[in-house]
């Protein structure tokens, strides 16, 4: 498979060096890529409910959002982050591609639950998708030495319940993919071997000055802006929250006579397209027009009847 190499430690340019791996770069390929301390949100999260905006701002943490559903996660330089993206008949078994390569340098790792991979119990990734015409894209973080305190501390909010367990408890649960391969001495040579093994034999692919350009715009335009950072935590006066195999979705929507006048969701949701568009599609609709939506496309795994009783 061949790869984009990617140095830039921008969480802004690396959201939008994503959304064009996409939906730009042709045939199936794959990018390891690092932030500088940061934290991304899932497309359909609040980063007010989500996230410990004031620890972030004194200690110099970069906030950004993903074109993707999932929870938040907090990334830095011990972090190590994948991108896989193909036609979608390329892409049937890409979700083992990362734990098969993981397995082949001698981390013992398991694929579990709606998004995580495994070593020993505990977790060292999760994985998000999306879905754009014909293409998919996976992408995941890689835990490889990461600072366990400012994770934690950046994604406790108040009352949450990562407040109250601390980082002894965030400990017990994670694990540093060092520790279990200790043949590496450092997190670049890490990531060489596992690029090797990704790309059986591929070639790297350099984009052009027009192409670097086009994602300089997209992350001027998009990825850094307030509206897309900040813009996407719904406020509304209808809300309620479920908990289904794909994560926990919380409707907000208000009505005038009847009728959708605002429709939005959040949450740690995986979805292959964005729930954005679900609700645009909504939108203008009565209320009634939510019995008829075939919600798995947007919610992995959701029926009509779940859909159905987030507004009942």
């Amino acid at each position: 498979m061949d790869f984009l190499l990617n140095h830039c430690t921008d969480a802004h340019w690396n959201m939008a060096h994503d959304e064009f791996l996409l939906e730009q770069v042709p045939g199936m390929v794959f990018c390891l890529w690092q932030n500088a301390p940061a934290v991304i949100v899932g497309q359909n999260q609040s980063v007010y409910a989500e996230v410990n905006l004031p620890y972030l701002k004194e200690h110099g943490i970069a906030l950004a959002r993903r074109v993707t559903g999932g929870g938040a996660v907090y990334h830095d330089l011990g972090n190590l982050n994948y991108s896989i993206a193909g036609p979608m008949d390329l892409m049937e078994n890409a979700l083992d591609l990362v734990p098969e390569a993981l397995r082949q340098l001698g981390a013992p790792v398991q694929r579990s639950g709606r998004n995580d991979l495994l070593v020993d119990g505990r977790k060292c990734s999760g994985y998000a998708k999306r879905l754009s015409k014909s293409r998919m894209m996976i992408h995941g973080t890689l835990m490889w030495d990461v600072e366990l305190e400012n994770l934690t501390q950046a994604l406790a909010t108040p009352g949450s319940k990562l407040e109250a367990a601390g980082i002894a408890s965030v400990r017990s649960r994670v694990a540093n993919l060092r520790t279990y391969l200790p043949q590496f001495p450092t997190l670049e040579a890490f990531r060489d071997a596992l690029q090797e093994a990704l790309a059986q034999g591929g070639k790297a692919i350099t984009l052009t000055p027009g192409q670097l350009a086009a994602i300089d715009r997209l992350a001027d335009e998009k990825f850094r802006t307030w509206e897309w950072i900040y813009g996407h935590s719904p406020e509304s006066a209808h809300q309620k929250s479920m908990k289904f195999p794909c994560g926990t979705v919380t409707v907000h929507y208000t009505l005038k006579h009847g009728v959708l006048d605002s429709l939005s969701f959040s949450g740690d949701f995986l979805g292959n397209r964005p729930a954005e568009q679900l609700a645009q599609q909504l939108i203008g609709q009565p209320l009634s027009a939510v019995a008829s939506v075939a919600p798995g496309d947007y919610f992995d795994g959701m029926s009509p009847e779940d859909f159905l009783s987030l507004f009942s």
